[in-house]
């Protein structure tokens, strides 16, 4: 049995343990103990803090096995993109060229630096352990993992804005290095992917990406081949997280990663499912055996914001009745009672 609940302090080591193994070129992981600790310190303060509106604050979650006391998962999301400065991406636009001596017009495909998504709500660092192993299979504690962060956001609407969007780590080859970065990025920075990586510490708001990224659009036909067919295209390590997300609601726009060409996908909080479908129903204790399969109903149920767990719990069916019924492990894992309110979201 799996639960999603805030990181702590005694996380730091098993962290450590769990992103050693994680994507190389995913830029929204910490690596180091020192930057896991402060990450783990940050959200630990975000969660406790106060909040009018979003301002500074990350979110980290952890997945942790029950029944073998270990964490297998992570994800975080920030209440304000570019908290620390400006949010930057590449938008993909047409430029309309015309020449009236020539009589000719045409459409041309650029890249603009932009920082529209300076303050929009940001979701990162998915990681599942064992998901890439041939003989795994994504289960609902992987929907839940990355579902997590949005009921929370349900539960504390003030902590977050509107609109969320989630960049997704592009291709890279076996060396971990981009050819949409070897095309651009590698001009203006002068070093390797991986190394740009770690200097900006997977940052997009810095302000050397503003001294160092071409001001002016970047014409797509004259990028390499292989630059132009990785743009928007994701790692297929990242192809879980696409596959979450997009069941989820959020979709594909205009917009990818300055650095590896990944997608960024965004979407407004009442086009999500745990937005539109999630149910607060008091907690009863679910006195007697299950029903048949086809009578009952699987959810993601998440506790209060102060004391926030989420776990997958299948019972009878919430959406025609004012409680959810929950076995008393599940009321143990959430930290609730009979009585307690809970949201939920079928999955």
């Amino acid at each position: 049995m799996y639960v999603v609940r805030p990181v702590e302090p005694a996380d730091v080591g098993a962290l450590e343990t769990l992103l050693a193994t994680a994507m190389p070129g995913v830029h929204t992981l910490p690596r180091t103990r020192e930057k896991i600790a402060a990450l783990v310190e940050r959200s630990s303060a975000s969660f406790a803090a106060h909040v009018d509106i979003p301002s500074e604050e990350t979110y980290l979650f952890v997945l942790e096995d029950l029944e073998h006391h270990e964490l297998v998962g992570t994800a975080s999301i920030h209440a304000s993109a570019g908290s620390n400065g400006t949010y930057f991406a590449f938008r993909n636009d047409v430029i309309q060229q015309v020449s009236r001596d020539l009589n000719i017009s045409h459409s041309v495909h650029a890249l603009t630096l932009c920082s529209e998504l300076t303050a929009y709500s940001q979701l990162s660092g998915f990681t599942i352990r064992h998901r890439n192993k041939a003989n795994y299979r994504a289960g609902p504690e992987a929907a839940l993992l990355s579902r997590a962060r949005l009921l929370y956001a349900v539960l504390a609407p003030h902590r977050f804005g509107d609109r969320f969007f989630v960049p997704l780590a592009g291709v890279t080859d076996d060396d971990g290095q981009s050819p949409f970065w070897d095309a651009l990025g590698r001009k203006f920075f002068k070093m390797d992917f991986l190394d740009a990586e770690r200097t900006i510490g997977g940052a997009r708001n810095r302000t050397l990406i503003v001294e160092l990224m071409p001001h002016y659009p970047v014409y797509v036909p004259l990028l390499p081949g292989p630059a132009q067919a990785a743009m928007g295209q994701i790692h297929p390590d990242g192809q879980l997280a696409f596959d979450l997300l997009t069941e989820e609601g959020f979709e594909a726009d205009e917009y990818i990663d300055i650095f590896d060409g990944g997608p960024i996908l965004q979407a407004h909080k009442n086009a999500l499912r745990s937005f539109r479908g999630s149910m607060v129903r008091r907690v009863a204790t679910q006195d007697q055996p299950p029903g048949a399969p086809d009578t009952m109903a699987s959810y993601a149920v998440a506790s209060s914001e102060r004391k926030f767990r989420a776990i997958v719990v299948t019972c009878a069916p919430a959406e025609s009745s004012e409680a959810l019924c929950l076995p008393a492990w599940a009321q143990q894992a959430l930290g609730v009672a009979p009585g307690d309110n809970v949201i939920c979201v079928r999955i």
